[in-house]
Formats: C-alpha cells, sequence, structure tokens
C-alpha cells in the first residue's frame, strides 16, 4: 500500500508543480549556469547505492560532503540558494526518485555514500533496512539542529512505529515545518 500511496501521490505533485521546478531549474541556470540539477550518490534500502537528483543550491565546486561537515557551507551557496533551501525547492527533484522507487516520501533521509558514521549508527539498529525518504520522524523533530545521535533515535523510533497513519502525520506536519522554515540550518 505505501509503495501505490507513492507512486500516485509523486506522479500527482509532479504533474502539478512541474511549471515550479521548470522555473526553479532555470533560475539555478540563470544563477550559477548549467546544469541546475545534481546527482548525488546515496545510499539506499538495505545499504545500495542509487542516485538521488536535487535542484541545486550550493555552486559546482562544492565537496561532496553533508551540509554540516562543511567548514563554512554558507560560503558554497548560489545566489538565492538558501532560499532555495529553506523553501525545500531543492528538493523537487527527489520525487522523481520516489516515482521510481528507490525512495518513498516517509523514511529517514539517504545519507550521502561517505557518510560512514551515520552509516554505521543506522545499521547497528536495523534503520539500513528502511526505504529512504523525502522526509521522516526525523526531518519534523529538529532537521538540521539536532545530533546524528539523536536522528538514530528518532530514526529507530519511527522504525518501530511505522503505520500509514504515521506517515500521514509525518508529511502534514512537514507541510507546516517547510512554511514555517524552522529548523534549516543552511
Amino acid at each position: 500500500m505505501k509503495r501505490v500511496f507513492d507512486f500516485l501521490l509523486a506522479l500527482g505533485l509532479l504533474l502539478v508543480l512541474l511549471p515550479l521546478l521548470l522555473l526553479s531549474s532555470l533560475y539555478v541556470i540563470f544563477a550559477d549556469g548549467a546544469p541546475s540539477w545534481f546527482w548525488s550518490k546515496r545510499i539506499g534500502k538495505d545499504g545500495n547505492l542509487f542516485w538521488m537528483p536535487k535542484l541545486r543550491s550550493m555552486k559546482k565546486e562544492t565537496p561532496q560532503l553533508a551540509t554540516h561537515l562543511l567548514r563554512d557551507g554558507s560560503a558554497y551557496l548560489i545566489r538565492g540558494g538558501a532560499f532555495l533551501r529553506k523553501s525545500s525547492l531543492d528538493e523537487l527533484p527527489q520525487l522523481w526518485s520516489i516515482l521510481i522507487g528507490d525512495m518513498s516520501f516517509v523514511g529517514p533521509r539517504p545519507a550521502l555514500y561517505n557518510q560512514d558514521d551515520l552509516m554505521e549508527m543506522r545499521t547497528s539498529h536495523g534503520i539500513e533496512k528502511l526505504k529512504p525518504g523525502l522526509t521522516g520522524w526525523a526531518q519534523i523533530n529538529g532537521r538540521d539542529e539536532i545530533s546524528l545521535e539523536e536522528k538514530v533515535n528518532l530514526e529507530l523510533f519511527y522504525l518501530n512505529n511505522q503505520s500509514f497513519a504515521l506517515d500521514l502525520k509525518i508529511l502534514w506536519l512537514t507541510f507546516f515545518k517547510v512554511i514555517s522554515k524552522n529548523d534549516i540550518a543552511h
């Protein structure tokens, strides 16, 4: 049921949000040149790697590191990049990953291929068995403002309490987090 829900919602949102995605992509090209999207190697379900698209909010030469590992993440932002991140417009291309089944709407955020510390913690709790999500319990309970240990504990709560009702609650609360732009560091 979750996969059918993900597929239908991703397809519907892609159709509705396509003009916004195109305008945002054109903005990135205008602000910092092509390409407007980048494909990031991420860790998916059961530790399998996949390529996740994002709208580029950072300069082309930015190292492929988690933002919290960059010395000064804001120095790498393109003009308007902070807005793209705070509004979560940079996440819109991930609807493609949901549509093809690499991601779900709700689950732990997909780790970068080199986030060994996070993946070690997730694996020790069995969290790597979950399909990564566009949003998750950790995102609505702190997003960029909590430690990796807190994120993993919140993901463990989700693993142990998953349900369609909890997914709907997380999606609803995510909508309000994005609108209010809370807990977004970069």
